[in-house]
């Protein structure tokens, strides 16, 4: 600790000696809830950077200081008028800062705490933000490295009960509140053989959320009648091996596809919440998502279909295309992972059109997309629908679309957004060449060096379509369950006579 008056200075400290003062400065201000010494310590940080760092002592010093964000934001949102805005600075550098560590070329050199400290603190910030469907693979991530990190464990638990607490479906949140419970029951185990892995003292914070579950829900019940496995899988070894591709990516549209990789969750029963309408009014909504539900479904097996194709396609024979000598590879198969890039990345713009819609937002039709419908003017304030909904998953969609298309957020925070967006423009609007390898790097006197095209090994587009199609399974949930949370609000204190208008499933035989 440093109680004196006069602050530590970093000059004659070795890189080593300064990051150790720097992480006890910012302790320190933790503990004390000291802004000031909290600013010193971001100051010296600053300086310290400017000497040129080691890639592990640079990641170090991003950890540190989102750890110094996370005491500003503790004072701000001690206000508690603010801890429904949705622009969350403090919470958005400790993203910021967070994933430049996990980024950097010395995250996998760390200790294995240490990384799983930078992961569990990721995922607890996005949970925050209502990105809860990514929090919760941050959380798992953390505990492959170290099953017995307790805090990814615990914060895990109590991330999945705010997810139970969001869903619409009373069998979902059953199951939810189940996993829940496990992992805050096998932190407070962990915590008594790994102490040192965390604030011990929190054993009691976690254990009376296990016991709040439990007066709640009678988990033996749910354990009891809760079957994940030995649902039907399909009938054809392709159908089983498509779902299981599905299960292992975390791409149903279903909530049981975050719990667990189980049969179960082979199929997207996700949909829209119950709501209430005018009387007359048709079921726009609900045939919005249907649309955008079977866009995204059908974009997913194009991509999976596309990267499993080992041999042309009868409709390439005889298609005369000449070779540039650069690995160039055209075919079905890479035409169906562009089209799926294309689909799933519309999906976005088509759910701001369902929110200008549903929200009466009044945004003319010219004018709506993913990237504005949250603000009537670039980098204006947001809307003051969104501004005081206090609605978590609209929140999530709302960081999302920050992650796309706002440009401080996409170059240094997700790797993959702006390669995303890059991406898109050239597939839309431009010339993308992709090639069977990774093409080292070539000088524009080369005559075979391409000038105009967008390079992408194929490995690299199956890669980012996959992200991508992932980010959007996100946001569909998200506009989903925010639905369910605008109903809530929109329910209470209503009187009058409400009547139910029942819908069908459109039976398989009759899609196609």
């Amino acid at each position: 600790m440093h109680k004196s008056n006069k602050r530590p200075a970093i000059s004659g400290l070795s890189n080593e000696r300064a990051l150790d003062l720097i992480g006890q400065l910012v302790d320190q201000a933790l503990d004390e809830g000291n802004i000031d010494l909290i600013s010193y310590a971001l100051s010296i940080a600053d300086e310290l950077e400017a000497r040129g760092l080691q890639a592990l002592d640079l990641a170090l010093l991003d950890y540190f200081r989102a750890n110094a964000w996370a005491c500003r934001g503790q004072q701000r949102l001690g206000n508690s008028a603010t801890v429904w805005d949705f622009e969350q600075p403090e919470v958005g550098q400790q993203v910021f800062l967070l994933r430049r560590a996990m980024n950097s070329p010395g995250f996998d050199a760390m200790d294995a705490i240490r990384r799983c400290q930078i992961l569990t603190n990721l995922a607890n910030q996005l949970n925050t933000l209502g990105r809860f469907v990514e929090a919760r693979a941050y959380w798992s991530t953390a505990l492959v490295i170290d099953p017995n990190f307790w805090m990814a464990r615990a914060n895990r638990g109590r991330g999945l009960m705010y997810y139970a607490n969001a869903l619409y479906d009373p069998g979902h949140e059953a199951a939810f509140a189940l996993s829940a419970y496990s992992d805050l029951i096998n932190a407070v185990e962990l915590i008594a053989k790994f102490p040192y892995l965390g604030d011990f003292q929190l054993a009691s914070v976690f254990s009376r959320s296990a016991e709040q579950i439990s007066n709640h829900y009678d988990i033996e019940a749910i354990r009891h009648e809760y079957k994940s496995d030995d649902w039907d899988m399909g009938s054809v070894p392709i159908e089983r091996a498509y779902r299981s591709w599905c299960l292992d990516n975390v791409l149903f549209l279903n909530p049981l596809n975050d719990l667990e990789a189980s049969s179960i969750a082979a199929r997207d029963v996700m949909t829209l919440p119950n709501f209430i309408t005018a009387n007359g009014e048709p079921p726009i909504v609900v045939g919005m998502f249907n649309e955008l539900k079977q866009g995204f479904v059908s974009a997913r097996w194009m991509l999976w279909e596309g990267m499993q194709v080992d041999e042309p396609h009868l409709s390439d024979r005889e298609v005369l295309i000449y070779s540039t000598f650069d690995y160039s590879v055209y075919g079905l198969a890479i035409e169906k992972v562009k089209v799926a890039f294309r689909m799933a990345y519309s999906t976005l713009d088509k759910i701001a059109y369902f929110l200008n819609h549903y929200l009466a937002l009044g945004i003319p039709e010219k004018r709506v997309s993913f990237r504005t419908i949250w603000r009537d003017k670039d980098n204006g304030p947001v809307r003051d629908y969104f501004a005081k909904s206090e609605n978590w998953p609209f929140r999530g969609l709302f960081w999302l679309s920050k992650d796309l298309f706002e440009e401080d957020m996409r170059d240094s925070t997700e790797p993959d957004s702006r390669a995303l967006a890059d991406l898109r423009n050239h597939l839309e609007h431009k010339y993308v060449k992709v090639h069977d390898m990774v093409m080292p790097t070539r000088s524009a006197t080369d005559p075979f060096y391409d000038t105009l095209a967008h390079v992408i090994s194929r490995s690299d587009l199956e890669r980012r379509t996959l992200r991508l199609i992932q980010l959007v399974r996100s946001a569909l949930i998200y506009l989903s369950l925010g639905m369910h949370r605008e109903e809530q609000a929109r329910g209470k204190g209503k009187e009058g006579l409400i009547a139910p208008m029942s819908l069908y499933p459109l039976s398989d035989k009759l899609r196609y």
